[in-house]
């Protein structure tokens, strides 16, 4: 079931609006603890400044309706709020469209790294450890000579790249299908995850901290997921698209520029 955002538009008085923002601070307390929540913001419009915007993400319009509404967070909320419902000029649920992304401001995880070029490099040189390696060898004996660029593919559009994994290898479902009855064990993958980011040094990836928080934090579910693939009781193969990474709470730097 898709997430659904709920926009609710208030037009509040100019004497009315510290005490509004106020309510909302106490009702942001039954929103926070509801689990049918997934994030909230009140915005302020900048050119008509006696209107505001509440913007709620909700794990389903379903779980709103009947899971928040009817549960033991909806009273406290509604308690703090009601002096302005009747301020309120619109109240609906939207559902997300495929139409998403994020603006030149930011660049792309797969832009930070280097793009193409840098992944396929990261991955011929972690490969060419891999088959030296006494632990890993074995699990990529007889690999054909064309995986390290396979999974530079898969790398590359897991962290924003064009899509040609997906378009030319199958996306998740073949890769999911590659894991399945290996029997990884957690040694390898801590091997694999070690000989990996000992790659990105030697291949020069960016060494700032908002990148490789957020590369580490992609190897470290990516594997424990082969693990869970290459387990006993796999998960259905066709059941996700390939994962987009993003930055997350953490941009990348950007050195403070000083003049004087």
């Amino acid at each position: 079931m898709a997430s659904s955002v709920e926009y609710v538009r208030y037009r509040i008085a100019p004497d009315r609006q510290k005490e509004f923002e106020d309510a909302y601070r106490t009702a942001a307390a039954s929103l926070a603890a509801a689990p049918e929540c997934l994030d909230y913001e009140l915005t302020h419009c900048v050119e008509e400044p006696e209107r505001y915007v509440l913007r709620i993400r909700w794990s389903s319009v379903e779980d709103h309706l009947r899971g928040f509404r009817e549960g033991p967070h909806f009273p406290a909320f509604l308690d703090a709020v009601r002096p302005y419902v009747e301020s309120i000029e619109e109240m609906r649920h939207y559902e997300p469209t495929d139409v998403a992304g994020t603006g030149g401001r930011t660049p792309s995880i797969f832009a930070w790294a280097g793009g193409a070029e840098a992944f396929g490099r990261l991955t011929e040189v972690f490969y060419g450890h891999v088959v030296r390696d006494p632990l890993l060898e074995p699990v990529f004996a007889g690999m054909d000579s064309g995986h390290p660029q396979h999974v530079a593919l898969w790398l590359a559009e897991v962290f924003g790249g064009p899509s040609r994994y997906t378009d030319e290898r199958g996306g998740h479902p073949h890769m999911a299908r590659r894991h399945l009855g290996r029997g990884i064990t957690e040694a390898q993958r801590r091997r694999w995850v070690d000989l990996l980011l000992d790659s990105a040094d030697e291949v020069g990836l960016p060494s700032d901290p908002e990148f490789r928080a957020v590369f580490v934090y992609y190897i470290e579910w990516g594997t424990r997921m082969a693990l869970v693939y290459s387990g006993e009781n796999p998960p259905p193969v066709d059941a996700a698209d390939v994962p987009r990474w993003s930055w997350g709470q953490t941009p990348p730097w950007e050195p403070t520029t000083t003049t004087g």
